[in-house]
């Protein structure tokens, strides 16, 4: 295993490393406006929510690592605390990039990179037309993290008005994740899609407790067929079935020839979602 002193590396070098370990990371297409009225907009990876209860985002516009200088929308936002957090869906994700260009100071981005700039309704700053979630936001602090080139701001955000585009939401009026169609940042000029076959459902034990790992025999924990996700699986399991159960549940299917078979056979379950099952053709 590689092991690195982030102190012993260059910033470039350490940010690489971050960038692909520390991913995907959601984008911040940020929209902000300077005193005298100039638009600004540009992408930020170092970005998430992190409070309901007020409705906190946070992105970092760090100081370039090649110049040190601040970025032009850390410098708005310093004149004039307020920004709208655009999110950023695959149709736009090429005019997203080139609004990323280091542009001098008082260019226009959505004139540069083709995009619709809309009145907010709180604030100054416009929103992007074509983005599917617009959120209006107050800027209620921003923390330096250094002085130095690659050294982080964060932009903490209060979002007061959110406005979601028709075409993202399903019938019960909720953003349809499929829909939406979001891109993410990866390392290098690498972006994922989350859409497709690329979404998976894993269910949040927020109520339900499960045996645990612990709690499975030995034998099949060391299973050369269960991976650890089929693993992780058999201890999300509220309850392992008593030996009656199992015993009636033996009695409906065929006997298998092999502890392989068995496995096998017990994986095709968990891969449906019958944990149950698994557990009981296992036991």
């Amino acid at each position: 295993m590689l092991s690195i002193d982030p102190k012993e590396l260059s910033i470039p070098v350490l940010q690489k490393y971050l960038q692909n370990a520390i991913a995907p990371r959601p984008i911040c297409f940020a929209s902000t406006i300077s005193k005298n009225g100039e638009p600004n907009l540009a992408p930020f990876s170092f970005f998430n929510i992190f409070s309901s209860n007020p409705p906190i985002a946070v992105f970092s516009p760090a100081y370039s690592g090649r110049t040190g200088a601040p970025k032009d929308t850390l410098l708005n936002i310093l004149e004039v605390p307020e920004c709208v957090i655009n999110m950023v869906n695959y149709d736009m994700v090429q005019q997203m990039s080139l609004a990323s260009s280091p542009f001098p100071k008082g260019i226009n981005e959505f004139e540069k990179a083709g995009f619709t700039p809309l009145a907010s309704e709180l604030i100054k700053p416009f929103r992007v037309l074509e983005s599917p979630v617009q959120m209006e936001c107050k800027v209620i602090e921003v923390k330096e993290l250094g002085k130095t080139g690659g050294a982080g701001n964060l932009v903490i955000c209060e979002i007061i008005k959110i406005h979601i585009s028709d075409s993202v939401l399903n019938d019960a009026n909720q953003i349809d994740t499929n829909k939406i169609d979001l891109v993410a940042r990866m390392g290098d000029n690498y972006y994922c899609r989350a859409s497709g076959e690329a979404l998976f459902e894993v269910e949040k034990p927020i109520t339900s407790i499960g045996v645990g790992y612990d709690q499975i025999p030995d034998n099949i924990k060391k299973s050369n067929i269960l991976s650890a996700n089929n693993l992780g699986l058999l201890g999300s399991i509220e309850s392992i079935p008593q030996a009656q159960e199992t015993e009636n549940y033996k009695k409906t299917i065929t006997t298998f020839s092999s502890e392989k078979e068995q496995h096998l056979y017990a994986k095709s379950l968990l891969e449906a979602g019958k944990v149950k099952e698994a557990w009981m053709t296992l036991l």
